[in-house]
């Protein structure tokens, strides 16, 4: 099992990819719009609010004031009188502000500008609930049709796709990193859009109350850029050696696991716990580091704050007391500095987890432009029910075109005939059998199926009349009666239980407590191999298809249980052409034609017996594997018959005889 794959951090083509991922959205355009008006009018009402109550502050500082002044004089009297004891400073405040001397605070105004403020803040934090809302379920759709459309594309890859790449690596793409262009979206985009127009909002109404005061407040920008950008470059540094330690402690605990019984036999506890131990610490080293210095970035940006703050007062306090700027002005441009900085510390913690986000969409994105498969052409159908006469004409075919694999290969596969492939590793004995099912397109020459080119055909028809039994038995989590119906869905349980005891899985599933509802996990941990191979078996025996294919089928089996496999894949070969891949060459004796395959060619064909009299190669590889060490003086062209007692192929280091029990 593959650790999971952290997602990427960065993008190798940022803005192109960025331009894609919003490209997505434009499907969902009208939606779209709802919610920048949304958040445009909440960002206006949310900035306008401090304005509003600054006019309540200004209310009751009035009040207070006019209070303290003679009643019945005007206000021109009293500031001239303050001017004439020397109160300059008091008498321009005064002459700046709306109020009537002896008048005390203007309740039912201070309660219409309250009421204003609330009303303001209710209406802005429905519509942002409004806007979060909508922007969630756009991000939700694109999430759900890039999955979908990331699904599609898979079905439609070549087999040769997969076999150029790591599977870990195309489930991290269908898997983590879509799941992190969900969170990019989610968190990022809606905050991006939130604190942009926050943001602008914020400093329109600061160069509306005091353009003076809004230039001092800008000055924090640069030098929080400044800081953030000085301190966030070593910070990334320090968190690629974390997430490079991550990955080499994750990868040695997944080791430790994966291989403990061979740990404990050899004795090496201690040395792992030593590596543990040691990769522990660099990873706490690298944490901590990465954290310290990433902690830094907020106290230095909010100490330029506090600095603008010490200006912002300095320069406010002077200007109220000259008379350009009243309390409640400068009240409201306090709110609006603290609140300035805000937005900018959310954009700015942004920027890593949108980066993360546009390189896994880049990854997902990868694998969509990748080339598809050969598009069905369905020229043709199969006439009636298939019965499974395949020819090869001339066949090429090469992975890599500067090497040739199969070369000007043509055999023939009349119906209900057995077809054995036998040939060293890497000859080419299972890309032939996919060249019959299509998962390769040729280079040249032709197969046909029952006399139809099988390119004509839809691969859907093509592989419905086809069954396979692979080396690596694969079941999925469910019953055991579920596993053996995937071969046919629509099959009963009658037929179910006729295939399973055609292929001698019910002897094994009939001493189970729960019999055909016990469940397997994906990986059939709870059944031997053997009983895996026969599950599968079972399956492709109620499919009924009319051409079969067997990979090394009986290769993780025990000799024992491999007397029970052929079994059943004779019963599964009745009536149905069939390919069978082996190394065992007891497998296929009795097969109608051998075909043993060197470099991409046939270099010899016919039955066990002619084979082995032609002293070619199929008796060589018959000689080397039953060849017993007490003939070895035996001449070489010789072929070592199977010891008594123990079945042709079986390994001579077994020396059990096998049970002869009939099922």
């Amino acid at each position: 099992m593959a650790a999971q794959e952290t997602p990427p951090r960065r993008a190798q083509h940022f803005w192109r990819s960025a331009r894609r991922l919003v490209g997505l959205l434009r499907p969902h355009r009208p939606m779209l719009a709802v919610v920048v008006a949304s958040g445009v009018v909440s960002v206006v009402l949310t900035v306008w609010a401090p304005l509003v109550l600054g006019r309540a502050m200004d209310v009751i500082f009035t009040g207070v004031v006019g209070r303290a002044m003679p009643a019945g004089a005007s206000k021109e009297e009293v500031a001239q009188g303050l001017r004439d004891r020397g109160e300059t400073n008091l008498a321009d405040m005064v002459s700046a502000m709306d109020l009537v001397p002896g008048a005390g605070i203007d309740f039912a105004a201070l309660a219409r500008f309250i009421v204003a403020v609330l009303g303001m803040y209710l209406v802005a934090s429905l519509l942002m609930w409004a806007q979060g809302w909508l922007l969630n379920r756009i991000v939700m759709r694109v999430v759900h049709d890039l999955r979908g459309a990331v699904e599609a594309k898979l079905n439609r890859l070549p087999l040769g796709f997969f076999d150029t790449r790591q599977r870990g690596d195309v489930l991290s793409r269908v898997t983590n990193d879509i799941d992190n262009v969900q969170t990019a979206l989610q968190q990022s985009f809606t905050q991006l859009v939130q604190s942009l127009l926050t943001v602008v909002g914020i400093v329109v109404m600061m160069f509306v109350v005091s353009w003076q005061l809004a230039l001092v407040a800008l000055v924090a920008l640069p030098l929080s850029a400044a800081a953030a950008g000085f301190i966030g470059v070593r910070a990334q540094r320090l968190f690629t050696e974390q997430w490079r330690a991550t990955g080499a402690l994750n990868g040695h605990i997944e080791e430790s696991f994966s291989g403990h019984e061979l740990i404990t036999l050899f004795g090496r506890e201690a040395e792992m716990g030593e590596r543990f131990d040691e990769r522990n610490e660099q990873l706490y080293r690298a944490s901590f580091g990465a954290q310290f210095v990433s902690g830094t970035i907020m106290p230095v940006m909010q100490f330029v704050t506090y600095l603008t703050y010490v200006g912002i007062a300095v320069l406010g306090g002077l200007r109220v007391a000259s008379g350009q700027l009243s309390l409640g002005a400068a009240t409201a441009f306090i709110q609006y500095s603290r609140e300035f900085t805000q937005p900018l510390a959310h954009m700015a913690g942004m920027a890593n987890s949108l980066q993360s986000g546009v390189a896994s969409a880049e990854r997902a994105f990868e694998l969509l432009d990748a080339q598809e498969q050969r598009p069905d052409t369905a020229r043709a159908h199969l006439p009636g029910r298939p019965r499974g006469h395949v020819r090869f004409e001339a066949v090429d075919f090469a992975y890599d075109p500067a090497e040739p694999l199969i070369r000007d290969l043509s055999l023939e596969a009349r119906p209900g005939q057995t077809v054995a492939i036998v040939g060293p590793t890497g000859a080419g004995k299972t890309t032939l059998v996919n060249l019959v099912l299509r998962f390769y397109e040729l280079d040249a020459g032709r197969i046909t199926l029952d006399g139809v080119d099988i390119t004509d055909l839809s691969r859907a028809e093509l592989r419905s009349a086809a069954g396979m039994v692979l080396q690596d038995a694969w079941l999925f989590g469910g019953s055991i009666r579920e596993n053996i119906r995937y071969g046919r869905l629509d099959a009963t349980d009658e037929e179910v239980l006729d295939a399973a005891r055609a292929t001698y899985v019910d002897r094994f599933v009939r001493t189970l407590p729960q019999g055909y509802d016990t469940v397997v996990d994906e990986e059939g941990s709870n059944v031997s191999a053997g009983e895996k191979q026969l599950i599968t078996i079972a399956r492709a025996f109620l499919a009924g298809p009319s051409l079969l294919i067997l990979d090394e089928a009986t290769s993780s089996v025990d000799t024992r249980t491999e007397l029970l496999v052929q079994k059943a894949m004779a019963a599964l070969r009745s009536d149905r052409t069939s390919f069978v891949i082996a190394h065992r060459l007891s497998t296929v004796r009795d097969a109608d034609i051998i075909l043993v395959m060197e470099e991409g060619r046939i270099v010899e064909q016919g039955t066990h017996e002619e084979l082995l009299a032609a002293r070619g190669a199929y008796a060589a590889l018959y000689r080397d594997q039953f060849h017993a060490p007490s003939t070895a003086d035996a001449p070489d062209d010789a072929p070592e018959p199977a010891p008594t007692g123990v079945p042709a192929g079986a390994d001579h280091d077994s020396q059990e005889t096998p049970a002869h029990d009939t099922p």
